[in-house]
């Protein structure tokens, strides 16, 4: 029994008749007592935030929560939806193509602005990061010109480091990548990897972060898409005729 109980050893939760722990905190303790964002915070750092700390990690959390059917993860949701599979289905089904390209550059940026850091050096991590890819994750965007997101979330880092809760390293860090390749300013990724980094976030977390956030946005469109009749919704509309390449 031993063996089997060590292989699924953890000290995320104990699960007991009548016991439920939660990285070591009773749950009939943390119920009506926490938020959201703090059980995902003692979740994942095996302690509560304090107020400030929580508030920031709210904040990255509801601005990237969606972002239209312009979205690739929240199209396919939609689509999905109306082939006859569950809500769940459809959701996993948006959340699966949050990838490297679509999903992945709050990471990205994450070990971006961990480099300037470390190295203290930004004009040169940017120049090695654009000999890669002439693309910096969390700078520049297809759709905005300036993310609306941009500013009131670093306001708050602004406000957090003022305040000390936040060392200000990776912020600085963005703000030189900024000034580097300017006039592209950065955009919601670059700066909720400023927050999840500035918190302490490991850089593989920002996306873990980021798909609990786009979560909702997809589980709210897919929802919607089924109450509007569809069937085996495609991509476009059947009126339109995809482009014959042969011709």
């Amino acid at each position: 029994m031993s063996i089997v109980a060590d292989w699924w050893g953890t000290s995320v939760s104990r699960i007991e008749p009548n016991v439920i722990e939660l990285q070591g905190r009773p749950v009939q303790e943390l119920i009506g007592q926490i938020g959201f964002t703090e059980i995902i915070w003692l979740m994942l750092r095996g302690q509560l935030p304090d107020e400030r700390q929580a508030a920031l990690l709210e904040a990255a959390l509801v601005s990237s929560v969606d972002h239209g059917p312009h979205a690739p993860s929240i199209a396919v949701a939609r689509m999905a939806i109306t082939c006859g599979v569950g809500l769940n289905n459809a959701v996993a089904t948006g959340v699966n193509l949050l990838g490297d390209v679509h999903g992945g550059a709050g990471e990205q940026c994450v070990e971006l602005l961990d480099e300037i850091v470390r190295t203290g050096d930004a004009a040169a991590t940017v120049a090695r990061w654009r000999a890669r890819d002439k693309y910096l994750p969390g700078f520049g965007h297809r759709f905005h010109t300036r993310d609306p997101r941009r500013d009131p979330l670093l306001g708050l880092v602004d406000d957090a480091v003022a305040g000390g809760v936040v060392s200000g390293a990776h912020l600085r860090a963005a703000r030189q990548v900024e000034e580097l390749i300017s006039p592209v300013p950065m955009n919601v990724d670059g700066a909720t990897a400023v927050i999840y980094a500035e918190l302490g976030f490991p850089a593989p977390l920002a996306r873990g972060l980021f798909v609990l956030s786009r979560s909702v946005g997809i589980l709210a469109h897919t929802w919607e898409e089924s109450g509007q009749g569809r069937r085996n919704k495609g991509p476009m509309p059947p009126s339109i005729l995809p482009t014959d390449l042969r011709a």
